[in-house]
Protein backbone atom coordinates (compact mmCIF):
# COMPACT_ATOMS: atom_id res chain seq x y z
CA UNK A 1 0.00 0.00 0.00
CA UNK A 2 1.24 3.63 -0.61
CA UNK A 3 0.37 6.37 0.81
CA UNK A 4 1.06 10.03 0.11
CA UNK A 5 0.16 12.83 2.77
CA UNK A 6 -1.30 15.72 0.66
CA UNK A 7 -2.28 18.20 3.19
CA UNK A 8 -1.18 18.94 7.03
CA UNK A 9 -2.80 22.04 8.09
CA UNK A 10 -3.52 23.03 11.66
CA UNK A 11 -6.00 19.82 12.25
CA UNK A 12 -7.09 18.82 8.71
CA UNK A 13 -5.13 15.66 7.01
CA UNK A 14 -5.41 14.14 4.01
CA UNK A 15 -3.81 11.38 2.20
CA UNK A 16 -4.03 9.68 -1.13
CA UNK A 17 -3.93 5.76 -0.90
CA UNK A 18 -3.07 3.12 -3.55
CA UNK A 19 -4.02 -0.35 -2.56
CA UNK A 20 -1.75 -2.50 -5.22
CA UNK A 21 -4.32 -4.47 -7.76
CA UNK A 22 -2.95 -8.11 -6.43
CA UNK A 23 -4.49 -7.12 -2.59
CA UNK A 24 -7.71 -6.50 -4.01
CA UNK A 25 -7.23 -9.71 -6.13
CA UNK A 26 -6.53 -11.73 -3.01
CA UNK A 27 -9.24 -9.85 -0.71
CA UNK A 28 -11.89 -10.63 -4.11
CA UNK A 29 -10.94 -14.63 -3.62
CA UNK A 30 -10.71 -14.78 -0.07
CA UNK A 31 -14.54 -13.32 -0.44
CA UNK A 32 -15.36 -15.98 -3.24
CA UNK A 33 -14.10 -18.52 -1.11
CA UNK A 34 -15.91 -18.22 1.71
CA UNK A 35 -18.90 -17.29 -0.59
CA UNK A 36 -18.44 -20.76 -2.25
CA UNK A 37 -18.53 -22.92 1.09
CA UNK A 38 -22.35 -21.84 1.61
CA UNK A 39 -24.08 -20.98 -2.05
CA UNK A 40 -26.16 -23.37 -3.50
CA UNK A 41 -26.38 -23.50 -7.34
CA UNK A 42 -28.69 -25.63 -9.40
CA UNK A 43 -26.91 -28.81 -10.17
CA UNK A 44 -24.33 -28.67 -7.54
CA UNK A 45 -23.88 -29.64 -3.88
CA UNK A 46 -24.00 -27.44 -1.29
CA UNK A 47 -19.88 -26.16 -1.13
CA UNK A 48 -19.04 -28.03 -4.95
CA UNK A 49 -19.74 -25.43 -6.77
CA UNK A 50 -16.65 -24.33 -8.69
CA UNK A 51 -14.91 -21.05 -8.17
CA UNK A 52 -14.77 -19.66 -11.53
CA UNK A 53 -19.13 -20.59 -11.43
CA UNK A 54 -18.90 -18.66 -8.40
CA UNK A 55 -16.79 -15.70 -9.50
CA UNK A 56 -18.75 -15.47 -12.88
CA UNK A 57 -21.71 -15.66 -10.99
CA UNK A 58 -21.14 -13.19 -8.17
CA UNK A 59 -18.04 -11.17 -8.52
CA UNK A 60 -19.68 -7.90 -9.80
CA UNK A 61 -21.57 -8.09 -6.80
CA UNK A 62 -18.85 -9.16 -4.57
CA UNK A 63 -16.80 -6.24 -5.98
CA UNK A 64 -18.71 -3.73 -3.94
CA UNK A 65 -17.65 -5.80 -0.55
CA UNK A 66 -13.95 -5.72 -1.28
CA UNK A 67 -13.68 -2.26 -2.11
CA UNK A 68 -15.72 -1.78 1.67
CA UNK A 69 -13.07 -3.85 3.33
CA UNK A 70 -10.08 -2.56 1.31
CA UNK A 71 -10.85 0.94 2.07
CA UNK A 72 -12.17 0.57 5.33
CA UNK A 73 -9.02 -2.00 6.48
CA UNK A 74 -6.28 0.60 4.94
CA UNK A 75 -7.88 3.22 6.30
CA UNK A 76 -7.45 1.75 9.77
CA UNK A 77 -3.87 1.29 9.07
CA UNK A 78 -3.11 4.16 8.21
CA UNK A 79 -4.61 6.16 11.24
CA UNK A 80 -2.55 3.59 13.48
CA UNK A 81 0.85 4.12 11.65
CA UNK A 82 0.46 8.20 11.46
CA UNK A 83 -0.97 7.96 14.93
CA UNK A 84 -3.65 10.49 14.59
CA UNK A 85 -6.73 10.05 16.38
CA UNK A 86 -9.89 11.35 13.87
CA UNK A 87 -12.47 13.85 15.09
CA UNK A 88 -15.04 12.01 12.93
CA UNK A 89 -15.43 10.09 10.38
CA UNK A 90 -12.96 9.92 7.34
CA UNK A 91 -14.04 11.79 4.19
CA UNK A 92 -13.50 8.95 1.26
CA UNK A 93 -13.57 9.30 -2.23
CA UNK A 94 -12.77 6.80 -4.64
CA UNK A 95 -10.86 8.07 -7.73
CA UNK A 96 -10.63 4.25 -9.25
CA UNK A 97 -11.43 1.14 -8.70
CA UNK A 98 -12.13 -1.96 -10.98
CA UNK A 99 -10.86 -5.62 -11.28
CA UNK A 100 -7.50 -6.06 -12.28
CA UNK A 101 -6.62 -2.13 -11.51
CA UNK A 102 -5.08 -0.82 -8.27
CA UNK A 103 -7.53 0.74 -5.50
CA UNK A 104 -7.09 4.59 -5.32
CA UNK A 105 -8.89 7.11 -2.99
CA UNK A 106 -8.16 10.00 -1.20
CA UNK A 107 -8.89 10.13 2.54
CA UNK A 108 -9.69 13.44 4.21
CA UNK A 109 -10.26 14.14 8.00
CA UNK A 110 -9.69 16.59 10.60
CA UNK A 111 -7.66 14.89 13.84
CA UNK A 112 -8.66 15.49 17.34
CA UNK A 113 -6.53 18.26 18.68
CA UNK A 114 -3.58 17.87 21.64
CA UNK A 115 -5.56 18.71 24.70
CA UNK A 116 -3.35 19.63 28.32
CA UNK A 117 -6.33 19.10 31.21
CA UNK A 118 -3.94 20.69 33.43
CA UNK A 119 -3.56 19.91 37.23
CA UNK A 120 -7.16 19.10 38.16
CA UNK A 121 -6.26 19.20 41.89
CA UNK A 122 -5.90 22.72 41.85
CA UNK A 123 -9.45 23.81 40.56
CA UNK A 124 -11.24 25.71 43.38
CA UNK A 125 -15.05 25.22 43.63
CA UNK A 126 -17.79 26.35 46.00
CA UNK A 127 -20.82 23.61 46.55
CA UNK A 128 -23.66 25.02 48.87
CA UNK A 129 -25.01 22.47 51.27
CA UNK A 130 -28.32 23.20 51.55
CA UNK A 131 -29.76 22.76 55.41
CA UNK A 132 -33.61 21.85 55.29
CA UNK A 133 -35.18 22.75 58.45
CA UNK A 134 -37.98 21.54 59.85
CA UNK A 135 -40.28 24.51 58.62
CA UNK A 136 -39.13 23.71 55.11
CA UNK A 137 -40.33 20.00 56.12
CA UNK A 138 -43.44 21.13 57.62
CA UNK A 139 -44.28 23.24 54.82
CA UNK A 140 -43.58 20.68 52.39
CA UNK A 141 -46.33 18.28 54.63
CA UNK A 142 -48.78 21.07 53.95
CA UNK A 143 -48.31 21.37 50.59
CA UNK A 144 -49.19 17.55 50.20
CA UNK A 145 -52.15 18.06 52.12
CA UNK A 146 -53.56 21.00 50.37
CA UNK A 147 -53.07 18.62 46.90
CA UNK A 148 -54.81 15.92 48.98
CA UNK A 149 -58.29 18.85 49.82
CA UNK A 150 -61.33 16.63 48.93
CA UNK A 151 -64.32 18.20 47.28
CA UNK A 152 -67.72 18.18 49.05
CA UNK A 153 -71.21 19.47 47.97
CA UNK A 154 -72.45 22.53 49.92
CA UNK A 155 -76.38 22.18 48.13
CA UNK A 156 -78.23 25.14 49.74
CA UNK A 157 -75.95 25.29 52.77
CA UNK A 158 -74.34 28.42 52.04
CA UNK A 159 -73.25 30.82 49.68
CA UNK A 160 -70.06 30.16 47.36
CA UNK A 161 -66.78 32.07 48.12
CA UNK A 162 -63.47 32.55 47.09
CA UNK A 163 -61.70 28.82 47.44
CA UNK A 164 -64.86 27.22 46.36
CA UNK A 165 -65.52 25.43 43.20
CA UNK A 166 -68.74 25.94 41.41
CA UNK A 167 -70.12 23.88 38.92
CA UNK A 168 -72.25 26.07 36.21
CA UNK A 169 -73.55 26.26 32.73
CA UNK A 170 -73.54 29.77 30.85
CA UNK A 171 -73.94 31.29 27.69
CA UNK A 172 -71.86 34.70 26.76
CA UNK A 173 -73.29 37.47 24.26
CA UNK A 174 -71.91 40.73 22.99
CA UNK A 175 -74.17 42.85 21.81
CA UNK A 176 -77.21 40.51 21.85
CA UNK A 177 -75.68 37.98 19.71
CA UNK A 178 -74.34 34.73 21.16
CA UNK A 179 -70.41 34.05 21.01
CA UNK A 180 -68.90 31.56 19.15
CA UNK A 181 -67.54 28.95 21.57
CA UNK A 182 -69.31 31.26 24.73
CA UNK A 183 -71.22 28.38 25.67
CA UNK A 184 -70.51 25.38 28.31
CA UNK A 185 -72.78 22.93 30.33
CA UNK A 186 -71.43 21.34 33.96
CA UNK A 187 -68.06 23.79 33.74
CA UNK A 188 -65.80 23.86 37.02
CA UNK A 189 -64.78 27.11 38.00
CA UNK A 190 -62.42 27.22 41.23
CA UNK A 191 -63.48 31.32 42.66
CA UNK A 192 -60.27 32.89 43.15
CA UNK A 193 -58.43 30.91 40.20
CA UNK A 194 -58.24 34.00 37.93
CA UNK A 195 -58.71 31.32 34.74
CA UNK A 196 -62.12 32.59 33.44
CA UNK A 197 -62.20 36.52 32.14
CA UNK A 198 -61.48 39.36 34.48
CA UNK A 199 -64.72 40.31 36.84
CA UNK A 200 -66.36 37.42 36.29
CA UNK A 201 -65.50 34.81 39.31
CA UNK A 202 -66.24 37.80 41.73
CA UNK A 203 -69.54 38.41 40.34
CA UNK A 204 -70.62 34.66 41.13
CA UNK A 205 -69.21 35.06 44.50
CA UNK A 206 -72.19 34.62 47.22
CA UNK A 207 -73.91 32.39 45.06
CA UNK A 208 -75.85 29.30 46.10
CA UNK A 209 -76.86 26.00 44.23
CA UNK A 210 -79.66 26.52 41.88
CA UNK A 211 -79.22 30.21 41.65
CA UNK A 212 -79.26 32.20 38.39
CA UNK A 213 -77.12 35.55 37.81
CA UNK A 214 -76.17 37.59 34.97
CA UNK A 215 -72.69 38.62 35.05
CA UNK A 216 -71.35 41.14 32.68
CA UNK A 217 -67.54 41.88 32.02
CA UNK A 218 -65.53 43.20 29.34
CA UNK A 219 -62.86 41.66 27.08
CA UNK A 220 -58.98 42.93 27.59
CA UNK A 221 -57.95 45.16 24.55
CA UNK A 222 -54.97 42.26 23.63
CA UNK A 223 -57.92 39.49 23.60
CA UNK A 224 -56.81 37.00 21.18
CA UNK A 225 -59.89 37.68 19.11
CA UNK A 226 -60.26 40.74 17.56
CA UNK A 227 -63.22 40.62 17.46
CA UNK A 228 -64.10 40.64 20.84
CA UNK A 229 -61.00 42.63 22.08
CA UNK A 230 -62.14 45.23 24.08
CA UNK A 231 -66.13 44.57 24.00
CA UNK A 232 -68.59 44.49 26.70
CA UNK A 233 -70.15 40.74 27.50
CA UNK A 234 -73.22 39.40 29.36
CA UNK A 235 -73.04 36.01 30.57
CA UNK A 236 -76.13 34.38 31.88
CA UNK A 237 -75.04 31.65 34.51
CA UNK A 238 -76.75 28.84 36.12
CA UNK A 239 -75.18 27.76 39.50
CA UNK A 240 -75.82 23.99 39.54
CA UNK A 241 -73.57 23.36 42.48
CA UNK A 242 -71.25 24.92 45.00
CA UNK A 243 -68.37 22.25 46.32
CA UNK A 244 -66.23 23.33 49.13
CA UNK A 245 -62.62 22.27 49.30
CA UNK A 246 -62.16 20.53 52.40
CA UNK A 247 -59.17 20.36 54.57
CA UNK A 248 -57.21 17.16 54.88
CA UNK A 249 -56.21 17.27 58.22
CA UNK A 250 -52.32 15.91 58.99
CA UNK A 251 -52.74 12.80 61.17
CA UNK A 252 -51.41 9.08 60.85
CA UNK A 253 -54.45 8.05 58.34
CA UNK A 254 -52.79 11.03 56.02
CA UNK A 255 -49.63 9.75 56.19
CA UNK A 256 -51.27 5.72 55.87
CA UNK A 257 -52.28 7.14 52.13
CA UNK A 258 -48.81 8.45 51.35
CA UNK A 259 -47.71 4.99 51.98
CA UNK A 260 -45.73 4.99 55.63
CA UNK A 261 -47.17 4.40 58.77
CA UNK A 262 -46.64 7.15 60.87
CA UNK A 263 -46.44 11.72 60.42
CA UNK A 264 -43.03 11.32 61.98
CA UNK A 265 -42.47 8.47 58.82
CA UNK A 266 -43.73 10.67 56.01
CA UNK A 267 -41.70 13.95 57.23
CA UNK A 268 -38.28 11.97 57.33
CA UNK A 269 -39.26 10.71 53.67
CA UNK A 270 -39.93 14.80 52.98
CA UNK A 271 -37.09 15.47 54.39
CA UNK A 272 -35.02 13.01 52.70
CA UNK A 273 -36.47 13.79 49.37
CA UNK A 274 -35.93 17.34 49.61
CA UNK A 275 -32.83 17.00 50.63
CA UNK A 276 -31.90 14.64 47.57
CA UNK A 277 -33.79 17.68 45.47
CA UNK A 278 -31.28 20.32 46.87
CA UNK A 279 -28.17 18.34 46.51
CA UNK A 280 -28.87 17.64 42.53
CA UNK A 281 -29.19 21.41 42.71
CA UNK A 282 -26.30 22.13 44.10
CA UNK A 283 -24.22 19.68 42.07
CA UNK A 284 -25.99 21.40 38.93
CA UNK A 285 -24.15 24.74 39.89
CA UNK A 286 -21.30 23.54 40.95
CA UNK A 287 -20.83 21.49 37.80
CA UNK A 288 -21.59 24.65 35.81
CA UNK A 289 -19.10 26.81 37.30
CA UNK A 290 -16.58 23.96 36.70
CA UNK A 291 -17.78 23.86 32.98
CA UNK A 292 -16.89 28.24 33.33
CA UNK A 293 -13.41 27.78 34.60
CA UNK A 294 -12.35 25.12 32.25
CA UNK A 295 -13.86 27.13 29.29
CA UNK A 296 -11.69 30.19 30.35
CA UNK A 297 -8.98 28.16 30.84
CA UNK A 298 -8.28 26.13 27.91
CA UNK A 299 -8.33 27.46 24.62
CA UNK A 300 -7.13 24.96 21.73
CA UNK A 301 -7.89 24.68 17.81
CA UNK A 302 -11.35 22.88 17.45
CA UNK A 303 -12.09 20.63 14.54
CA UNK A 304 -14.33 22.77 12.14
CA UNK A 305 -16.36 19.87 11.03
CA UNK A 306 -17.43 19.41 14.81
CA UNK A 307 -18.22 23.20 15.49
CA UNK A 308 -19.78 23.25 12.06
CA UNK A 309 -22.27 19.96 13.01
CA UNK A 310 -22.93 21.12 16.37
CA UNK A 311 -23.74 24.30 15.29
CA UNK A 312 -26.15 23.25 12.60
CA UNK A 313 -28.05 21.26 15.42
CA UNK A 314 -28.41 24.01 17.42
CA UNK A 315 -29.05 26.94 14.28
CA UNK A 316 -31.77 23.78 13.07
CA UNK A 317 -33.86 24.14 16.31
CA UNK A 318 -33.99 27.72 16.27
CA UNK A 319 -35.05 27.80 12.39
CA UNK A 320 -37.81 25.66 13.43
CA UNK A 321 -39.03 27.31 16.77
CA UNK A 322 -39.23 30.39 14.36
CA UNK A 323 -41.56 28.56 11.68
CA UNK A 324 -43.34 27.48 14.71
CA UNK A 325 -44.03 30.35 16.16
CA UNK A 326 -44.35 32.76 13.11
CA UNK A 327 -42.10 34.80 14.66
CA UNK A 328 -38.80 36.68 13.36
CA UNK A 329 -34.80 36.47 14.30
CA UNK A 330 -35.75 39.50 16.27
CA UNK A 331 -38.01 38.41 18.55
CA UNK A 332 -35.35 35.77 19.71
CA UNK A 333 -32.89 38.24 20.45
CA UNK A 334 -31.14 40.18 17.60
CA UNK A 335 -30.35 39.67 13.69
CA UNK A 336 -29.82 36.91 11.54
CA UNK A 337 -26.17 37.59 11.41
CA UNK A 338 -26.07 38.20 15.33
CA UNK A 339 -27.93 35.26 16.21
CA UNK A 340 -25.39 32.81 14.17
CA UNK A 341 -22.26 34.63 16.05
CA UNK A 342 -24.19 34.11 19.38
CA UNK A 343 -24.99 30.28 18.88
CA UNK A 344 -21.56 29.61 16.96
CA UNK A 345 -20.01 30.61 20.41
CA UNK A 346 -22.34 28.19 22.19
CA UNK A 347 -21.43 25.55 19.55
CA UNK A 348 -17.73 25.99 20.31
CA UNK A 349 -18.26 25.89 23.60
CA UNK A 350 -19.73 22.91 23.86
CA UNK A 351 -17.09 21.01 20.79
CA UNK A 352 -14.39 22.20 23.22
CA UNK A 353 -15.43 21.20 26.86
CA UNK A 354 -16.82 17.78 25.10
CA UNK A 355 -13.26 17.46 24.07
CA UNK A 356 -11.47 18.75 27.14
CA UNK A 357 -13.97 16.03 29.12
CA UNK A 358 -13.25 13.61 26.81
CA UNK A 359 -9.52 13.68 27.17
CA UNK A 360 -9.62 13.95 31.12
CA UNK A 361 -12.16 11.01 30.67
CA UNK A 362 -9.79 8.89 27.82
CA UNK A 363 -6.44 9.72 30.86
CA UNK A 364 -7.80 8.63 33.90
CA UNK A 365 -9.83 5.83 32.35
CA UNK A 366 -12.81 6.68 32.97
CA UNK A 367 -15.32 4.91 30.40
CA UNK A 368 -19.03 4.30 29.77
CA UNK A 369 -20.24 0.25 30.53
CA UNK A 370 -22.92 -1.52 28.75
CA UNK A 371 -24.89 -1.94 31.88
CA UNK A 372 -24.78 1.81 32.60
CA UNK A 373 -26.19 2.46 29.07
CA UNK A 374 -28.81 -0.11 29.17
CA UNK A 375 -29.75 1.09 32.57
CA UNK A 376 -29.90 4.66 31.25
CA UNK A 377 -32.12 3.78 28.33
CA UNK A 378 -34.51 2.13 30.14
CA UNK A 379 -34.86 4.91 32.88
CA UNK A 380 -35.26 7.34 29.64
CA UNK A 381 -38.36 5.10 28.50
CA UNK A 382 -39.80 3.98 31.65
CA UNK A 383 -40.75 7.66 32.18
CA UNK A 384 -42.17 7.90 29.18
CA UNK A 385 -43.58 4.09 28.90
CA UNK A 386 -44.81 3.10 32.37
CA UNK A 387 -46.13 -0.74 32.85
CA UNK A 388 -43.76 -1.51 29.65
CA UNK A 389 -40.42 -2.48 31.06
CA UNK A 390 -40.01 -5.97 28.90
CA UNK A 391 -40.94 -4.44 25.75
CA UNK A 392 -38.14 -1.91 26.40
CA UNK A 393 -35.82 -4.29 27.56
CA UNK A 394 -36.29 -6.29 24.53
CA UNK A 395 -36.36 -3.55 22.01
CA UNK A 396 -33.05 -2.43 23.69
CA UNK A 397 -31.06 -6.05 23.38
CA UNK A 398 -32.58 -6.46 19.83
CA UNK A 399 -31.28 -2.83 19.01
CA UNK A 400 -28.30 -1.90 21.41
CA UNK A 401 -26.77 0.57 19.20
CA UNK A 402 -29.38 2.88 20.21
CA UNK A 403 -28.40 3.23 23.51
CA UNK A 404 -25.49 5.10 22.15
CA UNK A 405 -26.93 8.09 22.24
CA UNK A 406 -26.63 8.29 26.52
CA UNK A 407 -23.21 7.63 25.92
CA UNK A 408 -21.66 11.31 25.96
CA UNK A 409 -23.97 12.28 29.03
CA UNK A 410 -22.94 9.23 31.10
CA UNK A 411 -19.45 10.01 30.57
CA UNK A 412 -19.81 13.84 31.17
CA UNK A 413 -21.45 12.84 34.23
CA UNK A 414 -18.89 10.50 35.17
CA UNK A 415 -15.85 12.98 34.71
CA UNK A 416 -17.44 15.72 36.72
CA UNK A 417 -17.64 13.71 39.45
CA UNK A 418 -13.99 12.45 39.09
CA UNK A 419 -12.71 16.28 38.60
CA UNK A 420 -14.91 16.93 41.54
CA UNK A 421 -13.29 14.80 43.52
CA UNK A 422 -9.69 15.89 42.77
CA UNK A 423 -11.02 19.48 43.12
CA UNK A 424 -10.48 21.44 46.14
CA UNK A 425 -14.70 21.99 46.69
CA UNK A 426 -15.68 23.72 49.72
CA UNK A 427 -18.85 22.72 51.17
CA UNK A 428 -20.84 26.06 52.27
CA UNK A 429 -23.64 25.35 54.47
CA UNK A 430 -26.40 27.55 53.07
CA UNK A 431 -30.46 27.68 54.06
CA UNK A 432 -33.56 26.95 51.27
CA UNK A 433 -33.75 30.84 51.33
CA UNK A 434 -30.56 32.06 51.03
CA UNK A 435 -29.89 29.50 48.18
CA UNK A 436 -33.42 30.19 45.90
CA UNK A 437 -32.43 33.94 46.59
CA UNK A 438 -28.78 33.48 45.16
CA UNK A 439 -30.24 31.49 42.10
CA UNK A 440 -32.48 34.07 41.50
CA UNK A 441 -29.62 36.94 41.52
CA UNK A 442 -27.50 34.92 39.44
CA UNK A 443 -30.34 33.96 36.88
CA UNK A 444 -30.63 37.49 36.38
CA UNK A 445 -27.96 38.34 35.88
CA UNK A 446 -26.91 36.11 33.47
CA UNK A 447 -30.20 37.50 31.93
CA UNK A 448 -28.39 40.79 31.74
CA UNK A 449 -25.47 39.33 29.66
CA UNK A 450 -27.05 36.95 26.96
CA UNK A 451 -30.29 37.24 25.09
CA UNK A 452 -32.62 35.16 26.35
CA UNK A 453 -33.89 33.08 23.23
CA UNK A 454 -36.89 31.34 23.22
CA UNK A 455 -36.15 28.13 21.94
CA UNK A 456 -36.23 24.76 23.26
CA UNK A 457 -34.17 23.31 25.95
CA UNK A 458 -31.96 21.77 23.16
CA UNK A 459 -30.87 25.12 21.80
CA UNK A 460 -29.05 26.35 24.37
CA UNK A 461 -28.64 22.99 26.28
CA UNK A 462 -26.95 21.58 29.50
CA UNK A 463 -23.88 19.99 30.40
CA UNK A 464 -21.02 21.28 28.47
CA UNK A 465 -23.75 23.73 26.69
CA UNK A 466 -24.62 26.92 27.22
CA UNK A 467 -25.16 28.77 30.91
CA UNK A 468 -28.14 30.28 30.22
CA UNK A 469 -30.12 27.22 29.89
CA UNK A 470 -28.49 25.78 33.35
CA UNK A 471 -29.38 28.65 35.37
CA UNK A 472 -33.22 28.70 33.95
CA UNK A 473 -33.00 24.96 34.70
CA UNK A 474 -32.08 25.45 37.87
CA UNK A 475 -34.55 28.25 39.05
CA UNK A 476 -37.08 25.70 37.44
CA UNK A 477 -35.99 22.98 40.31
CA UNK A 478 -35.52 25.51 42.69
CA UNK A 479 -39.28 26.62 43.26
CA UNK A 480 -39.99 22.98 43.00
CA UNK A 481 -38.00 21.77 45.91
CA UNK A 482 -38.63 25.09 47.62
CA UNK A 483 -42.57 24.73 47.43
CA UNK A 484 -41.75 20.82 49.09
CA UNK A 485 -43.30 18.89 45.42
CA UNK A 486 -43.28 15.26 46.32
CA UNK A 487 -43.20 14.47 42.80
Amino acid sequence: MEVTETQTEGLKREYKVVVPAAEIESELKDRLLELARTVELKGFRKGHVPPALVRKRFGPSVMGEVLERAVSRSSREIMVDKDVRPALQPKIEVIQFGEGTDLEYTMALEILPEIDPGDLSGLELVRQKVEVDDGEVQTALERLAEEEKRLAPLGAERASRTGDLVVIDYVGSVDGEAIEGGKAEGFHLELGSGSLIAGFEDQLTGAKAGEHRRVEATFPENYPAEKLAGKGVVFEVDVKEVQELQKVELDEEFANRRGVETLDALRDALRRQLESEYASLARSRVKRELFDILDERHDFELPEAMVAREFDAIWSQLKDEIDKTEAGFEDFGGSEDELRDEYRGIAERRVRLGLLLSEIGRRHGIAVEQNELTKAGVSQAMRQLPGQEKQVLDYYREHPEALEAFRPQILEEKVVDFVLEVAKVTDQPISVSEFAKMMDEEQEAGAKTARKAKTSAKVKGGGSRAKSKSAKKTKAASAKAKKGDSG
